[in-house]
């Protein structure tokens, strides 16, 4: 099979990049011809690099220009499937890691102020994207959608009628063996003290950039409402930085929330954790979620999250509204009073999950399209 994967850009802590990175390798291991879109690329051996870079001010025209760029290239060349991580419509494939752009706004305004949310509505971008995503569901050429959840299929079939059997469950998988809950014995006392946290302190783990879309401040309000004891440790960037920082300050927060930015290698922190918390606004599946559970952490996460479907509350987690934060707070006190038998009930929920199997679902995919192509 020769396939073509679209992905605009790359970063080193992307989800989306961690299950392209996978699915190349599983499509390579079945002896596929693989080429990756992208406006830039690691080289990388038995991979074409197609790159499609011109010139953009703003993120329209960015979005834009990628897309007309990499769409014009492609008509050029000659690909059995091609399978796209943007809302580009001159694909084959589609995966929805970014869910359904509308249900991320109308989550986004239930947190804003009247002003913010006319502003929100009047964005330029939005609105480029919410017809590019319309566009992209309507086009007859998409063979097949890949939702990382179960709300992120209901929410295509609810908003673009998206038939049932174009649409495919495919969960990421987790590498088992390198998140584990033997990173606890490996790392905990190091890192603790690394950040210092007490070695006994009640210490909640949050992994993920973009602070307003991942929850960061509705963390740090229950956290202020535990016991003084009570930690968090937030690994991931955001812009607006300082300004959670103060806010942590302002709530009383200083040396109980350590921010530590962006890091290459999150096991120490999964392994100096007691609980995983990601209440965020809206989230079709974090892989970091995947990675908690495997790790033996009990995990606490919204209802407009894909892993809430993983989560049996009181037994390997807890599901909350993202905005509630009294429920949020009561979530994070049991979650840490119960937070061995809980996690691990969530390393046994995950097990299943693994690399291997998602690759397989993968393939089984790829298959049955290419016989669709060929007829």
């Amino acid at each position: 099979m020769r396939i073509a994967l679209i992905r605009q850009r790359y970063t080193a802590f992307g989800g989306a990049e961690r299950f392209v990175a996978n699915a190349l390798k599983a499509l390579a291991s079945q002896g596929a011809r693989l080429s990756i879109v992208s406006r830039s690329w690691q080289t990388e051996e038995g991979i074409d690099a197609i790159l499609c870079d011109p010139f953009y001010l703003g993120s329209v025209w960015r979005d834009w220009g990628f897309a007309r760029a990499a769409c014009r290239e492609l008509a050029r060349r000659d690909f059995d499937l091609v399978q796209s991580h943007e809302r580009i419509s001159c694909c084959d494939v589609y995966r929805a890691g970014d869910g359904v752009h509308r249900e991320w706004l109308a989550e986004r305004s239930r947190a804003l102020p009247l002003r913010q949310r006319l502003g929100l509505r009047l964005n330029p971008h939005h609105g480029y994207v919410l017809a590019a995503e319309a566009r992209l569901f309507a086009s007859p050429r998409l063979k097949a959608v890949i939702c990382n959840s179960r709300m992120v299929k209901n929410e295509i079939r609810r908003h673009f009628g998206v038939a049932e059997e174009k649409l495919h469950v495919i969960y990421s998988g987790v590498d088992t063996a390198a998140f584990h809950p033997a990173l606890r014995s490996r790392h905990r006392s190091a890192e603790r003290k690394r950040h210092g946290i007490p070695e006994d302190a009640p210490l909640f783990l949050h992994v993920g950039s973009g602070f307003e879309r991942k929850g960061v401040a509705r963390l740090l309000a229950a956290l202020a409402r535990l016991p003084r004891t009570a930690h968090a440790l937030i690994v991931g960037k955001d812009k607006h930085l300082k300004r959670f920082q103060r806010l942590a300050d302002r709530l009383g927060l200083a040396g109980r929330a350590v921010f530590t930015g962006a890091l290459t290698d999150v096991r120490p922190c999964y392994g100096a954790a007691d609980v995983f918390c990601l209440p965020s606004l809206y989230d079709p599946f974090p892989n970091a979620a995947l990675e908690a559970m495997a790790s033996g952490l009990p995990v606490i996460t919204s209802s407009k999250s894909g892993a809430a479907e993983l989560i049996e509350p009181g037994s390997n987690g807890f599901v909350c509204d993202a905005l509630d934060v009294t429920a949020l707070g009561e979530a994070m006190q049991q979650a840490a009073e119960h937070s061995s038998a809980m996690g691990t009930a969530a390393r046994g929920t995950v097990e299943p999950l693994t690399l291997d199997a998602m690759s397989a679902r993968l393939v089984d995919l790829y298959r049955q399209l290419q016989g669709t192509h060929s007829r």
